[in-house]
């Protein structure tokens, strides 16, 4: 029987794959997200889909249009010891992003996703999914989709206003500087305690406990 889907010789085959993959990560999330319904967005044998990429993270990847491996970035802050994950983390993707070269492809993710709910969802996927949630799940922390959250909006409003919005001093501020800033708050968020209090339901860091107070522990 001949074989289904483009020949691998076919320069629009990549290309077919990752639109496919962009909108499928966009409408299902990473997690919903599989190779078979890639492929038969993009027209192609899901086995050939693996010629391109070695798996769906390097789709991901391909789709976000992101200059580094995210799992790499995971492996390395995981290799910290646990009190220093939010300072490890935040100066290597600073280090990253202060590369004009590297942060280009997301800074323009970022703006798009202001006006582009596919663009607002695919930011969402890589701060989330291929990131923090992978994080925080190795941290064996509680409430880690809470603490995934938390961190996500710190690294978000960090790069809002230093990358896109270019906000004086920050958008200045050596990296060594902004590591010692940031990172105490985004290590709270990852493994401190959060001030919810025991067996408490989750709410928001910050949001008041009953009678306007912050809630105690206990």
């Amino acid at each position: 029987m001949a074989r289904t889907g483009r020949r691998p010789g076919d320069g629009g085959t990549r290309a077919a794959i990752v639109e496919a993959a962009r909108a499928e990560f966009a409408r299902t999330g990473y997690g919903g997200t599989g190779i078979r319904p890639i492929a038969r967005a993009a027209g192609v044998d899901p086995a050939l889909i693996y010629h391109y990429f070695k798996d769906k993270q390097a789709i991901f990847v391909a789709a976000m249009e992101i200059p580094f491996d995210p799992g790499g970035v995971v492996d390395t802050v995981l290799g910290l010891p646990k009190e220093r994950v939010g300072e490890g983390f935040i100066r290597l993707l600073t280090t990253l992003w202060d590369n004009e070269a590297t942060r280009a492809p997301f800074l323009a993710l970022v703006r798009s996703a202001v006006s582009s709910e596919q663009a607002a969802a695919m930011l969402r996927e890589f701060l989330s999914e291929a990131l923090l949630s992978r994080i925080v799940a190795a941290l064996g922390v509680p409430d880690a989709d809470l603490r995934g959250t938390l961190a996500a909006s710190q690294i978000a409003g960090l790069v809002m206003v230093r990358y896109v919005l270019k906000v004086e001093p920050l958008a200045s501020l050596p990296t060594d500087q902004l590591v010692v800033a940031v990172a105490p708050n985004l290590q709270r968020y990852l493994t401190g305690d959060l001030g919810l209090g025991a067996g408490a339901p989750a709410r928001a860091a910050g949001a008041p406990g009953p009678e306007g107070r912050p809630p105690r522990a206990g």
